[in-house]
């Protein structure tokens, strides 16, 4: 039998290697900004086009590389940084794998320029797939400048996985702002396409953090600062009014290294656990310094990942500096947390009664004042049980979420209206009928009647604005600012009426007539926040991960507590929508027991 195993050919071999260190341009980014603060630099420029996808390129006045250096650079596991075995337990820089550069080199077109402070001319060398094109010397400032051009220009299939620039511009903030954070000391600039996006002078942590997310940060601040035989933290928690209904700034280094762990957010969260209400979140910029023998960074290809020797005293270190700082600037927080939409946002309350309830799939009554509690809605009410023994999907993607589903209950269709609405623990309403029960949850009930108006409102072309009576500016961090540029006019076809007002900064002029009387901060906050957790659901539009956003966002939320005619008119909006048996992203809306399921129960 033939002999089947052989060696890969390098090129292949080191764009396969290449995948698990560059994944995508920002990546790129964050390898070539930790090589220039390893090499000692106090100014980085980042400059990016198309997203990374044209043009990255890294420029820094660091200590520059001699002519031999800058060729061997590119050499697979060519590195400074380390020599032997125990060096992996002293490590301190950023990069010592020696794999960065080199993975760039195999999918891209890199062109570098570096000269040593010392010497006159400096080295350029031209670079692709791992083939040098040529290297001569040149004139140059001191430090490197490295330009990366055609990202996977020789793997077409993962350059055609890369997301929208929008998408991708947000991941190369996102890695900008981890290193620019943890390196106040250091001055940083990143232009895209053209455009300053930041100018970082060097400062101290308060600064650059009031310099990257907005002057309005500053009073958020409470500052940590713990020393410990084991553990030195240092860094920000905000304060506990200021925690956010979405997961925001939140920031682990350890040894000026972003990292990711839920073990140590745990930590935090359990700190706040007796101020804070429940789904918030606070913002934490936290450092930890440790000896690196008691770490070990080696354990994944993103260097995000990192183990302990003893992760339990750090635990223990983290939470007690958390709350050492908060009760010594006596941070208490404030009650308000839920910033909920009223009843008036209901279509029935907004639009009125509709001429032919079954032509449309928005419910319209009349005002709740007048809403009476026995309504006279009987043919949506078998409707209503109807879709109850046998679900109907809102739409044909949401149809796939339920394939396998099956609907136990036995139910008959009313002769009668629904009479007494209670309310449950502030989250459930439960209506009698003459034939036996249903329970309702009513933030899903609320999601899914705005969802319906506010998808009626696109198709249809007619979408209403309610007017702010003083407009509001909202600043936004440049991650979320590039993103709301880049779905605005979606945003603003569904109601809003909303205008960029400088770089990072936008007017809200109106919102959608069917969500009066809700934050406008709030539901821009929560829309962007929603979006990008949708993302990577590739079988949703934009304009869907919107409709969804909006809705859930605006939904009045379990806590809330509703008078009898504000239950009657949600009832009422809801069973007069064509699909009032689950959300739009297929949360269950209803429960329907007859009299019959009652009393098998005893």
């Amino acid at each position: 039998m033939a002999d089947i195993i052989n060696l890969l050919p390098d090129p292949v071999a080191n764009q396969i290697a290449a995948g698990e260190v560059i994944q995508r341009p920002s990546s790129a980014v964050k390898e070539l900004m930790e090589n220039a603060i390893d090499a000692g630099a106090t100014y980085i420029k980042l400059i990016v086009k198309e997203a990374g996808s044209k043009l990255i390129q890294v420029i820094d006045n660091g200590c520059g590389m001699s002519e031999t250096d800058a060729r061997m650079c590119f050499e697979k596991h060519a590195t400074s940084k380390i020599k032997s075995v125990d060096d992996l337990f002293e490590i301190r820089t950023m990069g010592f794998r020696g794999e960065a550069l080199a993975s760039i080199a195999a999918i891209a077109q890199v062109e570098l320029k570096s000269k040593k402070h010392d010497e006159d001319l400096g080295t350029k060398i031209n670079i692709q797939g791992t083939e040098v094109k040529s290297q001569e010397a040149c004139q140059s400032n001191p430090g490197t400048s490295i330009a990366v051009k055609n990202l996977f220009f020789n793997v077409p299939a993962r350059r055609n996985f890369l997301k929208s620039n929008s998408v991708e511009m947000r991941h190369i903030i996102d890695e900008f702002q981890r290193i620019a954070l943890i390196h106040p000391e250091i001055s940083f600039d990143l232009y895209h396409d053209d455009l300053e996006v930041f100018r970082l002078k060097s400062g101290n942590l308060r600064q650059r953090i009031i310099a990257i997310f907005g002057d309005r940060y500053n009073q958020k601040l409470v500052p940590v600062e713990e020393k410990t035989e084991v553990v030195n933290i240092s860094g920000f928690i905000g304060k506990a009014e200021f925690a956010k209904k979405t997961r925001g700034e939140q920031f682990f280094f350890v040894n000026n290294r972003f990292i990711k762990s839920a073990y140590l957010n745990h930590a935090v969260m359990g700190a706040f656990e007796d101020i804070l209400p429940s789904k918030t979140y606070p913002l934490y910029i936290l450092s930890l310094e440790i000896d690196p023998k008691r770490i070990d960074i080696n354990v994944h290809p993103t260097k995000q990942e990192i183990k302990f020797d003893d992760e339990k005293i750090v635990y223990a270190f983290v939470n007690s500096a958390v709350k050492h700082a908060l009760g010594q600037y006596s941070v208490t927080p404030t009650l308000d947390f839920e910033q909920e939409t009223t009843f008036s946002s209901l279509p029935s309350v907004v639009k009125g009664p509709p001429k032919d309830l079954k032509a449309t799939n928005v419910s319209t009554s009349s005002s709740f004042r007048n809403t009476s509690l026995h309504t006279k809605n009987v043919d949506n009410w078998e409707e209503l049980y109807k879709v109850a023994s046998k679900p109907s999907i809102p739409t044909q993607v949401e149809k796939e979420l339920f394939e396998t589903e099956k609907s136990q209950q036995e139910t008959v269709a009313p002769t009668e209206d629904f009479f007494n609405p209670i309310q449950i623990h502030q989250t459930y309403i439960v209506a009698q009928t003459k034939t036996g029960m249903v329970i309702v949850h009513q933030q899903h009930a609320h999601e899914r009647i705005l969802y319906d108006a506010l998808f009626s409102s696109l198709e249809n072309n007619d979408s209403t604005t309610q007017k702010e009576l003083f407009t509001k500016t909202i600043e936004l961090t440049a991650s979320d600012a590039t993103l709301m540029k880049d779905i605005l006019e979606d945003v603003n076809a569904l109601g809003f009426d909303i205008e960029e007002f400088g770089k990072n900064a936008f007017i809200i002029n109106g919102i959608p007539a069917d969500i009066t009387d809700a934050n406008p901060e709030y539901l821009i906050e929560q829309l962007l926040e929603q979006f990008k957790n949708s993302q990577n659901n590739l079988k949703l539009s934009n304009r869907e991960i919107m409709l969804r956003s909006l809705a859930k966002s605006s939904s009045i939320k379990k806590g809330k507590k509703l008078a009898s005619s504000e239950m009657d008119a949600l009832l009422q909006s809801l069973f007069e929508c064509e699909n009032p048996q689950y959300t739009p992203d297929g949360k269950r809306v209803i429960k329907v027991l007859g009299v019959d399921e009652l009393e098998k129960l005893f």
